[in-house]
């Protein structure tokens, strides 16, 4: 595996460690000890892709602006963080039992395995990685509830390859326990997935009031990039009132898939609805945005 020309820093940077047969001499990396403070991990940036409803559009929203993203030339790492592993499986990883998340995270006492020796390849020649899920997540979750420092852990884990990515997607489970706190207490950023249906607003609300929670309590700096309809047909009337309430509410519902404010997406009875997984343009727009936030600057396209 050849090295990877690192972004504005050093001329090289070995990749993550992949076992591949036809590459014995890949150098293994050793193991870091975790920066003493989060804030000063400059060269990582997290994005909590989270919402507890289940069915959003989470793993095909992660999945979409990690690979959108190192198109572009960052380095990414995706983190499945749901122990029904879909975010794995979509990458095209069959199991990652004992080299998983689960491993790494352990429970009531620190994982086994580094986060580094879990890592996978996702597509070759693009510096996307994903650190996989298993099962056995849930179990260690369950042991998180008698640890220590519980909320911390995965921030913790993150500051081990904070220098070898530009950015973190965390594909968060569909509840409010702890590996989705501990992901809103390790993300400087959470994206939320909607689709625009009553029962989906109510869930909204909720999920709102909680990450305020979390703001106020574990992680004050964590600023919300804005509220993604990831499945809009502008031709069902349900759907334009969904979004129309969430404006009317003054939620900061991005532009991304919807087209200009006050006009519906598409340009005749025969178009398509925008459905960010299988939406290039969709993609591009929220990729575009989130590469805004890397820059430091403020994140475009809100309503």
């Amino acid at each position: 595996m050849e090295p990877v020309a690192m972004r504005g820093g050093r001329d090289e940077i070995t990749r993550p460690h992949v076992e591949e047969a036809d590459e014995p001499d890949v150098r293994r990396a050793t193991v870091r000890a975790p920066a003493r403070d989060w804030n000063d991990l400059v060269t990582l940036r997290t994005i909590a892709v989270a919402n507890h409803k289940s069915g959003v559009g989470k793993t095909a929203t992660a999945h979409a602006l990690g690979a959108a993203l190192a198109e572009r030339g960052r380095r990414v790492l995706l983190v499945d963080l749901d122990p029904q592993a879909t975010l794995t499986a979509f990458c095209g990883v069959e199991s990652a039992a004992g080299t998983s998340m689960a491993e790494v995270f352990g429970g009531a006492l620190p994982g086994v395995v580094p986060l580094w020796d879990t890592l996978k390849e996702v597509v070759p020649g693009l510096y996307l990685f994903l650190a996989p899920s298993d099962l056995a997540l849930a179990a260690a979750e369950l042991g998180l509830i008698s640890r220590m420092g519980r909320e911390d852990v995965l921030r913790r884990i993150l500051s081990t390859v904070a220098d070898d990515f530009d950015v973190a997607i965390l594909d968060c489970p569909s509840s409010l326990g702890p590996l989705s706190v501990n992901a809103l207490t390790a993300a400087q950023a959470v994206l939320v997935p909607t689709q625009p249906h009553i029962p989906d607003l109510r869930a909204l609300w909720f999920f709102l009031a909680t990450l305020e929670q979390i703001k106020h309590e574990l992680n004050r700096n964590i600023e919300t990039l804005g509220i993604l309809v990831t499945q809009y047909d502008w031709r069902l009337p349900h759907h334009r009132a969904a979004v129309d309430a969430m404006r009317a509410a003054r939620l900061p519902v991005l532009q991304v898939g919807l087209g200009q404010p006050g006009q519906s997406t598409g340009s005749g009875p025969d178009a398509a609805p925008t459905y960010l997984a299988t939406n290039r343009e969709a993609q591009a727009e929220l990729a575009d945005m989130v590469e805004r936030w890397l820059d430091f600057e403020k994140p475009l396209g809100t309503a």
